[in-house]
């Protein structure tokens, strides 16, 4: 028959090992839940980088359609300014014309 500190320590043993097999078992558990959570931030990321590259692809072409349309404003107020100079260009040459005749009127008076 064994000793009663034989079976203590083959208890002891046979305990210790049972926990340590458990141990791992959750370990293990652990470690595919952490590697299944990790690829779904893997993917998670991943869709999130696609949508702000499409995000980015459609403020770039927002821009540039922007920037197109600034420019054709720009051309037309500039074409706009073009003609108020050329009507005032004329309106002063008419005025310039009138006043010289005024003048021409007036020294021809004095004579």
């Amino acid at each position: 028959m064994l000793s009663k500190d034989t079976v203590k320590t083959i208890v002891k043993k046979v305990t210790l090992e049972v926990i340590y097999e458990a141990i791992e078992e959750r370990t293990e558990e652990f470690k595919h839940q952490l590697n299944d959570r990790t690829e779904e931030l893997k993917k998670d990321i991943a869709e999130l980088r696609d949508k702000q590259e499409t995000d980015f692809r459609y403020l770039n072409q927002r821009i540039d359609k922007l920037d197109q349309k600034l420019d054709t404003h720009i051309g037309q107020v500039r074409q706009e300014i073009g003609l108020v100079r050329q009507e005032l260009r004329q309106e002063i040459g008419q005025l310039n014309q009138r006043l010289d005749t005024i003048l021409q009127i007036l020294a021809s008076r004095k004579e």
